[in-house]
């Protein structure tokens, strides 16, 4: 069985890495979807989907599941965005997801969804993370290894500080 499991991953965290432990317990292949992939450089998207399929590929070459990595990019017309998955992915059997719209929009299109609890959610969320980098605020600690490595190789915290910056500005 093949299961879908869509975010942003901005950036791929440890309640992410978690849920897809779960997950490998249920499927034998799983396609992870990079949602808004075409959003970049701005302070609630600052990593591109390719450095976003680099954080989530290294990030789960440790578990033991097949699993296939594809940039998602919005549409804005939700009610073709399940056929619109579907056409950029492998065929998978059943979805994972939290988000509301999603679950609504997958069970529209007769599709299984799954969800399961959110993991130390307080602290993992991509919104405190991002804050954390651009606060100097403890951040490595909650995301896998490889994905402290992509960002340092790509300057991420200082990018999502410039970008914040840009914003708070007006510019």
């Amino acid at each position: 069985m093949r299961g879908f499991y869509i975010g942003r991953f901005q950036p791929y965290h440890d309640g992410h890495h978690h849920m897809v432990a779960e997950i490998a317990d249920e499927v034998d292949e799983l396609v992870l979807g990079i949602g808004s992939a075409g959003d970049s450089h701005s302070p609630r998207n600052p990593f591109t989907a390719g450095e976003r399929v680099m954080m989530v590929t290294k990030a789960v070459a440790e578990v033991d599941l097949t699993t296939y990595v594809v940039p998602i990019e919005d549409l804005d017309r939700n009610s073709v965005w399940v056929s619109h998955v579907r056409s950029m992915c492998p065929r998978f059997d059943v979805a994972y997801s939290n988000n509301p719209l999603v679950i609504r929009l997958f069970h529209e299109a007769d599709v299984e969804v799954r969800q399961s609890p959110m993991f130390n959610r307080d602290v993992l969320e991509g919104t405190e993370l991002r804050t954390r980098m651009i606060e100097g605020g403890p951040w490595r600690e909650h995301v896998p290894d490889p994905v402290v490595d992509v960002i340092e190789e790509i300057d991420g915290v200082e990018r999502m500080r410039a970008v914040a910056d840009t914003d708070a500005n007006g510019h």
